[in-house]
């Protein structure tokens, strides 16, 4: 992660990876992707057909019917979002925050980029009032908005939009013609996955969603890039199915046969795949749970985490204490945190937010530490938290926010 530029803080040229989880690769994964090792070529643009209908089994699964021919695989979802939105064209509404790779596609494409603001509850997913009034303002100032980016689990709020928001949002997105992109990463590392309701938009307009998963969210390591990307049945879907294919061709973004070997075998999801993904999960909510504690506990704000491995923290609260240590924005909130906690801490400008908005996104995949050894005997242990690496990371974690608050209230005038 590399900082913006210092001349005035301008624009976020490179944003922060997906929040990685911490962990070695699954061996059933390694030797799978060994085994293919001597292949040296790669799938043909947009997959072959076992890797794609290895993908329409996981969507099978989870409710949403797919013809392999209405599927499209690439090296990782930036491939994705920027062939779908040079193919629809337009104008782009996303959430605010959203996703940090969401908007530099855009803009590469000189697309304009609108932000719309999300409810108190959750991220991820307009607000539909806003929406609404957004595009109108868009179209009255001669935009031409038609795709909406959301993501019902969401990077970098870690929510989960509630079903009833989702349908509002969805309904005024359809009433306006747009077409939407559902980044569903993170829809299978829900926290609590029997008391969290998790929708796809797919389900509710199917003629009028492409689903985008980047299998680094919870099936592959970050560094075997893969993501595949459902499209609407009918001939608009069909056409814009061939549009991206052909945009994929132009840009080369083919899958690596041994990595495609690989994002079919954990599609499919054998045993060794959803156990590794289960365990994962837990880990990682104890984990957010533990860090969201400490963040509270300091006076910051922060939604409760639900999914992923990761958690965003407005620390509006703590300005006196950042003040004093000369911290003024979110670019230089990130430098100090990243500092005194010795993990990447992105500020909230990555993701959209306002640059005097002191946010930042954490990521939990960062206090899992240690020797491969050490990071293994984090999915086995029954009391995770208690191992001393973890520990150390955890109490290393607290004592900075502690700090924080100390110096708020140190600082603070009297009244």
């Amino acid at each position: 992660m590399r900082r913006t530029a210092p001349e005035g803080h301008g624009p976020v040229r490179f944003g922060p990876p997906l929040p990685e989880d911490g962990l070695p690769v699954l061996p059933e994964l390694t030797a799978v992707l060994a085994a293919a090792a001597s292949v040296g070529d790669h799938e043909p643009v947009g997959g072959g057909r076992a890797l794609r209908e290895a993908a329409c089994g996981y969507w099978d699964r989870r409710g949403l019917h797919c013809d392999p021919d209405r599927v499209a695989a690439a090296p990782g979802s930036p491939a994705l979002l920027l062939a779908l939105t040079a193919a629809l064209g337009g104008d782009v509404l996303v959430p605010r925050p959203c996703a940090a790779w969401w908007a530099p596609y855009a803009r590469l494409l000189g697309r304009p980029v609108f932000h719309v603001p999300t409810p108190p509850e959750s991220g991820g997913v307009p607000d539909p009032y806003a929406l609404l009034e957004t595009v109108r303002r868009v179209r009255a100032e001669g935009g031409d908005p038609r795709l909406l980016v959301l993501s019902v689990a969401d990077d970098p709020t870690a929510t989960v939009a509630p079903p009833e928001l989702l349908h509002e949002t969805v309904e005024a997105a359809q009433g306006e013609g747009l077409h939407l992109v559902s980044d569903e990463t993170w829809r299978d590392t829900l926290h609590d996955p029997h008391d969290t309701v998790l929708l796809s938009p797919a389900g509710m307009v199917p003629d009028r969603v492409t689903v985008v998963t980047d299998l680094a969210g919870a099936l592959l390591p970050p560094g075997w890039p893969a993501a595949v990307a459902r499209f609407p049945a009918g001939e608009d879907g069909e056409g814009l199915h061939a549009r991206v294919l052909d945009i994929l061709t132009a840009l080369d973004a083919r899958v690596a046969a041994p990595i495609a070997a690989a994002a079919g075998y954990a599609l499919g999801e054998p045993e060794a795949v959803t156990a590794r993904g289960a365990t994962a999960v837990r880990l990682h909510a104890l984990l957010a749970a533990e860090a969201h504690a400490a963040v509270v506990a300091a006076g910051a704000l922060a939604r409760p985490p639900r999914s992923g491995r990761h958690l965003y923290v407005d620390l509006a609260a703590l300005r006196p204490a950042l003040s004093a240590h000369g911290v003024g924005d979110a670019q230089e909130l990130e430098d100090f945190l990243s500092a005194r906690l010795g993990m990447p801490a992105p500020g909230g400008h990555r993701f959209g937010d306002d640059l005097e908005a002191p946010r930042v996104r954490l990521c939990t995949g960062a206090l899992v530490a240690g020797s491969d050894t050490e990071r293994a005997e984090c999915l086995t242990s029954p009391t995770p938290l208690e191992l001393p690496q973890v520990n150390r990371a955890l109490s290393r974690l607290k004592s900075v926010f502690d700090d924080l608050r100390d110096d708020a209230q140190r600082w603070e005038p009297p009244r």
